[in-house]
């Protein structure tokens, strides 16, 4: 993880090597530099090319047409003699560099849901599955999650999740396991930040909380306190009570034996960076556990603290092949028509489509596929359940 030169000021903090608004906390807004339209190539080959690749990588499945660079694929596999429905998204951002790919909030406040077809539209999306595994009562995601160079949350578990990086070049992806290393300094006093808009794990963390959490912050650990500091890093208020948010700042809520060094003090620094470094990254989804890695199948389930996902279940996954197309998964499960898959077999799968790294996300109940206005897979929920965000799919 590359080192952070010196004390980095709250107003131009740095997170994987970007500058941060001191409004959006850990993050940033990024400006995405529009991609070149100038281009030599053969298209119409290349699109003609394509076509003939996905005809015969999906031998047996359906394939439809849903822009140019994008396909939609129905499968039906038989796993111990019984039928499975899978669908499947594959992206190609090469023959079309106007494809967008993001995650999308429900809201913009981290405690709410809504269908993924109500999150599909708020940005015209073409398609979208269900994103990160989130809290049922509420909605928080539950891992880490970018939007735009905006961190919402931090990481759970250091689960691993996929980087999306936005270029006048193009898109490409990375996979990773995420770990969040951030701190609040003042003079000598540094005391460590162990997550971002997150529940609490262990008494003795020290959380930040911004506005998209909601108007106050949750309530301090048993001899705990809190601190609301505005976006210029000035200390507006401390107390043991829970804290509302100042607009365009935050608050930090742990141990009074650890916020307590601030006591006098008129101004905090953050410095923040995660690992790995993702420099310039856009976009941030995290998942888990890992189904493939540098091209073999990999199941960390029991690292990364998912062992009650095990079984026969529906199931979501991303992942990205050597030549950088994007492949969206959604297994249909729990009913005679499609049993679902088993995290081995889903991992077979997205090695068998050509993943160089993969992913399981939040699967089951949430498991829904969105392609051009309608639900293309059977959720046991009609129209699948409200969700916390999803990854979506659009054109420039």
């Amino acid at each position: 993880m590359a080192a952070i030169l010196g004390i980095v000021a709250l107003t131009s903090t740095y997170i994987q090597g970007m500058p941060i608004l001191a409004k959006d906390l850990l993050a940033h807004n990024t400006a995405i530099a529009p991609l070149l339209k100038t281009d030599t190539r053969n298209i119409e080959k290349e699109i003609e090319d394509y076509n003939t690749q996905t005809r015969n990588k999906y031998r047996g499945g359906v394939v439809y047409d849903i822009d140019t660079g994008i396909k939609h694929i129905r499968l039906k596999k038989y796993y111990q003699g019984r039928p499975v429905s899978i669908n499947v998204v594959e992206i190609n951002q090469n023959i079309n560099p106007d494809i967008r790919i993001k995650p999308e909030l429900a809201s913009t406040k981290l405690a709410a849901k809504r269908s993924i077809s109500t999150i599909a539209k708020k940005d015209n999306s073409i398609v979208a599955i269900n994103g990160t595994f989130f809290k049922p009562q509420t909605g928080v995601p539950l891992g880490t999650l970018m939007i735009n160079g905006k961190m919402y949350t931090g990481p759970i578990y250091d689960r691993v999740a996929m980087g999306i990086f936005e270029s006048k070049e193009g898109t490409t992806f990375d996979m990773s396991r995420v770990q969040l290393d951030a701190k609040v300094i003042s003079h000598n006093r540094e005391v460590k930040i162990d997550n971002i808009n997150q529940p609490r794990m262990l008494s003795t963390y020290v959380l930040a909380y911004t506005p998209e959490w909601g108007q106050y912050a949750p309530p301090s650990p048993k001899e705990g306190m809190q601190l609301a500091i505005a976006e210029d890093g000035k200390i507006l208020k401390a107390s043991a009570n829970r804290l509302e948010i100042p607009e365009n700042g935050y608050v930090l809520v742990g141990p009074t034996s650890k916020l307590s060094a601030f006591y006098g003090k008129k101004k905090v620094k953050v410095e923040i960076n995660t690992n790995p470094d993702w420099e310039n990254v856009t976009h941030i989804i995290s998942g888990g556990p890992y189904l493939v890695k540098n091209g073999e199948r990999f199941i960390d389930t029991k690292e990364q603290k998912l062992l009650a996902i095990g079984g026969r279940n529906p199931r979501t996954a991303i992942g990205y092949t050597a030549d950088n197309k994007l492949i969206l998964v959604a297994v249909d499960g729990r009913e005679n028509s499609s049993i679902g898959l088993t995290l081995n077999e889903l991992s077979a799968l997205m090695k068998e489509l050509g993943c160089t790294n993969a992913m399981n996300l939040d699967g089951g109940g949430s498991t829904v596929m969105y392609v051009n206005g309608r639900i293309v897979n059977k959720p046991q929920a009609q129209g699948g359940i409200a969700l916390s965000n999803a990854l979506t799919v659009s054109i420039n």
